[in-house]
């Protein structure tokens, strides 16, 4: 993360600390401009918010932010619970087999450093397969890769390492958590692999998106702070795919640059400004690199931070759109961008239940590769509850890969014009 103690590197900045945030001072928030007198808020002192809409936003952010850290704690505890019940059960065969083992005493306790250790996101979907539909040099299996990396990424070393090189027959370079100054944490992980046999010039790195169960990593999907980076404003969170290509522009990385074949991300939050999305394009049109946004249905994140004439964060590029029925399109922008609209509260829950039955006749269409584990099946109960959030499970992305690659394939002229 970029340090901003250069003025001359960071020429602006908006920076918002939930912790410091006081009923008071939010409430003091909404009444005065100068949110620089706000303790938890670090601007330029010229930085006056005198439009009360923008206020308001900056007001929910924070009380949003403030919500979700009150729950860390619980929350990183229930999938401690969540994760070790769902390794548990599956160790020992299921629900039946684990209830005999128990009376047996031959339970098989679950070891969260073992290669045979899931996370939550990998109970979710059991694939770890590579599309065999597709073939090394095509479009269609850079993207599926990507997608199988992503979903990978949540998983400890031994696991990654054995799907890597067992499974997919490829070189695991390895996988690494990364210190983030501004949380103050390891918060980012990444893995690295490396496709010797068929293709030696092929390296994967992979992101770790958003963790289900952790407070920080969804309070950064609606954090408004941002930095202006020598004219570029962008934000402190999300989407490290594109940010990472970001970091290389902005230090002039062409030899790494001319090297990146495309950049695939999946549910992937607004990043930037106009002007930063301006910057991306240009490095991506300079140096060929393809940018690939998908965006599955109803999924929120990718419609976060908030984007209006207000706030600075944009979408950039085409985005790659799947509905719920894995038809696949290319867009200038996501459909219901912002997805709180009460037009569409409706057309969202029938959406979600939909999903819900989808999930049950699914195989029948496609093949059991597509059978939906019972905890993906809890997930999309709760979906009818907050639609969007079991949207975000990298579930429906993978089969958007598999499914909806036809459809996406006649886009592919729509997409390079884009």
């Amino acid at each position: 993360m970029a340090n901003c103690n250069d003025e001359h590197f960071c020429q602006d900045k908006l920076l918002l600390d939930p912790k410091e945030a006081s009923l008071k001072e939010l409430v003091l928030l909404l009444f005065f401009s100068d949110v620089r007198s706000r303790k938890f808020v670090d601007c330029p002192e010229e930085n006056r918010l005198r439009d009360i809409n923008r206020r308001w936003l900056i007001f929910i952010s924070v009380l949003v932010q403030k919500i979700l850290l009150s729950c860390r704690e619980p929350l990183a505890q229930t999938g401690h619970t969540v994760e070790y019940w769902l390794n548990l059960i599956s160790n020992n065969g299921g629900l039946f087999k684990l209830l005999l083992n128990y009376l047996k005493d031959k339970v098989v306790r679950p070891d969260e450093s073992s290669a045979t250790f899931r996370s939550a996101v990998g109970h979710s979907d059991w694939r770890v397969e590579l599309d065999k539909s597709s073939r090394p040099g095509e479009i269609k299996y850079n993207t599926s890769l990507s997608l199988m990396a992503a979903k990978l990424s949540y998983e400890n070393k031994a696991f990654i390492e054995t799907i890597v090189k067992d499974h997919w027959n490829m070189e695991f370079l390895g996988s690494y958590d990364y210190w983030n100054g501004y949380q103050e944490r390891a918060s980012t992980q990444a893995l690295l692999f490396q496709d010797k046999k068929v293709d030696p010039t092929l390296i994967v790195v992979a992101f770790r998106g958003t963790n289900p169960f952790d407070a920080d990593d969804w309070t950064t999907d609606v954090d408004l702070s941002w930095y202006d980076l020598q004219g570029i404003g962008h934000s402190l969170g999300g989407a490290l795919a594109i940010l990472f290509m970001g970091v290389l522009a902005l230090h002039q990385e062409a030899w790494l640059l001319e090297r990146l074949e495309g950049v695939y991300t999946f549910g992937q939050p607004r990043v930037g400004d106009g002007q930063f999305g301006e910057f991306m394009v240009d490095k991506l049109k300079r140096y060929e690199v393809r940018y690939m946004r998908h965006v599955y249905s109803n999924d929120i994140v990718p419609r976060l931070p908030y984007d209006d004439n207000l706030i600075l964060f944009k979408h950039f590029g085409p985005c790659i759109y799947f509905n719920s029925f894995y038809k696949g399109k290319v867009m200038q922008e996501e459909p219901n961008k912002n997805y709180f609209s009460l037009l569409l509260i409706l057309p969202k829950y029938l959406n979600a239940l939909w999903e819900l039955i989808r999930s049950f006749i699914i195989p029948y269409l496609h093949g059991q590769d597509y059978r939906e584990s019972w905890f993906m099946r809890l997930l999309r109960i709760a979906g009818l509850i907050v639609p969007g959030i079991p949207e975000h499970i990298l579930q429906d992305y993978d089969n958007s890969t598999r499914l909806g690659s036809l459809q996406l394939k006649d886009s592919q002229q729509e997409l390079h014009q884009e």
